[in-house]
């Protein structure tokens, strides 16, 4: 796909603006310091993108300060002490020194351990964590699918888990291929379900438009509160970068 980049400087905001064979101009704000980004048609002139982030000003600048107070979980250095979360839970991480193969258990209700070699650095034991916790939320997609798919009439031919920096899910509609972020294994489960819904509703109607909507109403009346509590929790410490 022809794909064209270039960087607009509106009202003092930074805008990256990408060009691609697309119908309509979409514009959004991303975590975590309120990115704006304009996904344009080949054809829309700058003018056009700048008027279009004019429109939306209000409401970009509430989506900064939005993300500016959401507040975010300090560097995780993988030391005992340490809090983790998993499916909205916290827990406080307890380090034991393994001579075997690494694992992550959740030994209480408020105690997660890692079991790992002593010389194991920050970056060994987060892949050791980052495993674990792909495992924990594959483990819980199926029973979603299991009930939603028949509720809202559709068929994923595939889903998967991977870590993303900008959506919590995607949906490609011509694939029928749903991706889930990697974080929500750390968020609450009305979260993940919220997520799943969301993208599954996009079999049916790929826009965020009335029919949308009216889909997301019908079948999970609240979804709004679900996603509120999503974007209020904490984000994980990253160094973001798309």
């Amino acid at each position: 796909m022809n794909t064209e980049h270039r960087s607009l400087v509106v009202a003092g905001l930074a805008v990256a603006v990408e060009r691609k064979a697309i119908k309509n101009l979409h514009l959004g704000v991303y975590p975590p310091a309120g990115r704006v980004r304009v996904a344009a048609p080949l054809a829309v002139s700058d003018e056009a993108v700048r008027l279009a982030v004019i429109s939306k000003l209000g409401w970009i600048k509430r989506q900064q300060v939005r993300f500016a107070a959401q507040p975010r979980l300090s560097p995780r250095e993988l030391v005992s002490g340490e809090s983790h979360y998993v499916f909205g839970r916290r827990y406080r991480m307890r380090v034991l020194p393994h001579a075997g193969r690494a694992n992550v258990r959740l030994r209480t209700s408020s105690r997660i351990e890692l079991h790992i070699r002593p010389e194991a650095t920050a970056v060994q034991k987060n892949r050791v964590l980052q495993v674990w916790y792909r495992a924990q939320l594959k483990a819980r997609i199926p029973a979603l699918l299991e009930k939603w798919q028949p509720i809202l009439g559709v068929q994923a031919a595939d889903w998967g888990v991977r870590k993303m920096k900008t959506r919590w899910g995607t949906c490609n509609v011509e694939a029928r291929r749903i991706w889930l972020n990697l974080e929500l294994a750390q968020k609450s489960p009305q979260c993940l379900e919220y997520i799943l819904v969301h993208e599954l509703a996009h079999l049916i109607e790929r826009k965020h438009n009335d029919r949308f909507v009216a889909l997301m109403n019908q079948h999970l009346p609240q979804w709004r509160l679900r996603r509120e509590k999503l974007n209020t929790m904490p984000l994980a410490h990253e160094h973001w970068s798309y």
